[in-house]
């Protein structure tokens, strides 16, 4: 396995400088972020590290180039939007977007695009499911063409009242993964696998590793800590009981999760996300934070 981190939490570094503090601190890989250039519509999401929207082979050439002078591998390039939005308009650029990263992985190495299914919270899961299959086929058509396996991260995107009952994305479980995985066999589809998001579901997550470890093809390294109390007052269905951090601060069980992980054979790259709000009071901070993930995560390397 190969231990490294995510960029958006160095969103205002260029990537020069983010390859440059990956090798540095001894980092193997990083995931590159490629979202269209603007504003953000939520926290860590608009990092365009790589920006695909008009990916000339001058500009694949120099990522080709720094990617050598630092020693330092691309795990995945990374695009975390919903393809599945309720307004066409958004859907059909985000989808369009999704497109083009593929489209630019193999022209710097890359064979893993890293994203969510998506999902529109206001409809059940048959009407999702029935929305996927508008869009979804052509994305897995374009990674075929590509050669590059899309990794399917789980996080529920379930933050606010808006967004109840349903979250913003639809492979949240493995009841999900394992219909994703019949509609769309042929290992084209696979998962980003991300423990914390396991946590606050109360999925066991040695037994997810175990029984998906072929589909795995990316690993995110995020803990998620439980507030009980918050819990106790609000319930299960309320929000704000649950709070990413930094590996080794919350419940995840990490010696569990690392079995897991070699019982089910994966060897690819393992990166630190930080989402942690204790470590983001400057960018020395969430330097830090990723120096004490590192740190910590290194006994299970």
């Amino acid at each position: 396995m190969q231990l490294g981190f995510v960029s958006a939490i160095l969103g205002e570094l260029p990537l020069e400088e983010v390859l440059a503090f990956a090798a540095d601190e001894g980092f193997a890989c990083v995931e590159v972020m490629c979202w269209p250039p603007g504003k953000a519509d939520r926290r860590y999401a608009g990092v365009t590290h790589l920006d695909v929207s008009d990916f000339a082979d001058a500009q694949a050439e120099h990522v080709r180039g720094l990617v050598q002078i630092h020693g330092v591998s691309i795990s995945g390039l990374g695009y975390y939007p919903n393809p599945l939005d309720p307004d066409p308009t958004h859907r059909a650029m985000v989808v369009e977007h999704l497109k083009k990263v593929i489209r630019a992985a193999p022209k710097i190495g890359v064979d893993v695009v890293n994203t969510f299914i998506g999902r529109d919270w206001r409809k059940s899961m048959a009407e999702n499911f029935a929305l996927m299959n508008e869009d979804w086929p052509d994305i897995l058509k374009e990674a075929e063409t590509a050669g590059v396996r899309i990794g399917i991260e789980h996080c529920p995107m379930l933050f606010g009242d808006d967004e109840w009952p349903g979250g913003k994305n639809l492979a949240v479980a493995p009841a999900v993964w394992r219909d994703l995985f019949a509609r769309f066999p042929g290992g084209r589809l696979g998962l980003n696998f991300d423990p914390s998001h396991l946590v606050w579901q109360f999925v066991d997550c040695a037994r997810a590793l175990r029984e998906f470890g072929p589909h795995l093809v990316h690993v995110h390294a995020k803990d998620e800590r439980i507030d009980r109390e918050r819990l106790y007052q609000v319930g299960a269905l309320g929000l704000g009981w649950h709070h990413p951090k930094l590996p080794g601060l919350g419940d995840v069980n990490w010696g569990e999760f690392f079995a897991a992980l070699t019982d089910a054979g994966y060897d690819g790259p393992v990166c630190i996300e930080v989402e942690d709000r204790a470590y983001e009071r400057d960018l020395d901070d969430r330097k830090r934070a990723l120096r004490q993930s590192r740190n910590f995560l290194r006994q299970y390397f």
